[in-house]
């Protein structure tokens, strides 16, 4: 009996740690504010099969453990798809936006991560910080805003990405 508890727990360890083989990927500067945030990486990543996620709300990083590195980037790609970004040097993390650096009066957007009232004041924040931008329509729990003003439709998503947000332009 004691050998077969033995055998069990040296499986479940070995299973249950990253093997040496194992490919990591870090995403840093990553909107994490608050265990919401968190969550909505971690269900993100979970529909890819073998890997895990890590997500450090402190630190705003985002840490993938998967079999390779094919797998890591499809975790990164359903993390950017949730409404996040970030940099690594790791993983290729997509920006294609639609924005076509153009001059625009009025943008819809969507995809972007708005869990709560910390998330809708760090879009607001970083739109301010676009040139020529007047305001626009991000609350909490939204699918999609708009962003009104005249404005670069680029200058927009840089400065979401900077704030470690994703999106796309909607239509």
């Amino acid at each position: 009996m004691k050998y077969l508890c033995a055998l069990v727990l040296t499986v479940f360890t070995a299973a249950t740690v990253a093997r040496a083989d194992d490919f990591t990927a870090k995403i840093t500067n990553v909107h994490l504010c608050c265990n919401s945030c968190v969550k909505g990486v971690e269900q993100a990543a979970s529909k890819v099969d073998g890997a895990k996620v890590t997500a450090d709300k402190d630190s705003s990083t985002v840490t993938i453990t998967a079999p390779d590195k094919q797998t890591a980037q499809k975790a990164a790609s359903a993390i950017v798809k949730a409404g996040f970004f970030g940099e690594s040097t790791d993983v290729k993390i997509n920006n294609r936006t639609g924005a076509k650096g153009e001059t625009v009066q009025t943008l819809k957007i969507s995809g972007v991560h708005l869990c709560c009232g910390k998330c809708v004041k760090a879009v607001d924040t970083a739109l301010k910080s676009v040139t020529g931008v007047t305001g626009d329509t991000a609350e909490k729990n939204a699918t999609s805003f708009e962003v009104t003003g005249s404005f670069n439709d680029k200058d927009v998503f840089a400065a979401l990405h900077k704030a470690g947000f994703s999106g796309k332009i909607s239509k």
